[in-house]
């Protein structure tokens, strides 16, 4: 489905410290057991992060964090096959003190954007869980952002072409992959979205930039940034 929206401040990448948040106190959503359980044992094993709670579906998250009160909640972007945006709006508004990092199994920056703008505070791609989320944690328990580097880049081109206007936050996404190589298969299992839509966004992209080949977006692509050189 597509998003609608808003453009978060351009990704500063967080320093390395350790957290000066001594013991960080965590509730841990996904609505697969063997996931939890695999990221209870490598957060627990980090020394100042314990896990206070898990939970399986939203109304629990929401229900744990507003008893809890944890630093940090850490988020599947999907559960119980829908969006947790809605839950990461409500929670960052109704206990702000609580920082929201989203794990998601798409790496793509139109997902970390809509998860920023809903007041999320880190985005984590789930691959790279083992190596980036206890990072992730302890930046957002010091209040610091934090985007997995292999999103980053993607995030600050597509905040940046959205001052454009030429093109919708979709079609920019689908921009840049397509610059990058990835096939209309490859984009739409990326961003959950079909074949043919892609071709749609595909269609809609070259109509706008008045442009005919793949090289002339690759072209495109490079002058705006959305790809490196």
């Amino acid at each position: 489905m597509d998003f609608h929206l808003h453009v978060v401040p351009p990704y500063d990448p967080p320093p390395t410290a350790v957290s000066t948040v001594k013991l960080i106190r965590v509730v841990l959503a996904d609505d697969h057991l063997m996931m939890r359980h695999s990221l209870r044992r490598l957060l627990e094993g980090e020394g100042n992060i314990e896990v206070v709670a898990e939970a399986d579906n939203h109304t629990s998250v929401a229900l744990q964090v507003e008893e809890l009160h944890p630093h940090v909640v850490v988020l599947d972007l999907r559960m119980d096959g829908a969006s947790s945006i809605g839950t990461v709006q409500s929670l960052s508004e109704r206990t702000p003190e609580t920082h929201i990092v989203v794990l998601s199994m798409q790496d793509s920056a139109v997902f970390a954007q809509h998860a920023l703008a809903a007041g999320a505070i880190g985005f984590v791609a789930k691959d790279r869980a083992d190596e980036e989320l206890p990072q992730a944690i302890r930046a957002a328990a010091d209040g610091r952002q934090y985007v997995s580097p292999r999103v980053a880049p993607g995030l600050e081109a597509l905040s940046s072409a959205l001052t454009i206007n030429e093109l919708t936050p979709r079609e920019v996404e689908v921009l840049r992959l397509i610059a990058l190589g990835h096939t209309s298969v490859e984009v739409a299992h990326k961003l959950a979205l079909s074949p043919r839509t892609i071709e749609t966004h595909r269609s809609h992209i070259h109509t706008k930039l008045a442009l005919t080949t793949r090289a002339e977006l690759v072209d495109y692509s490079l002058r705006r940034g959305l790809i490196g050189a």
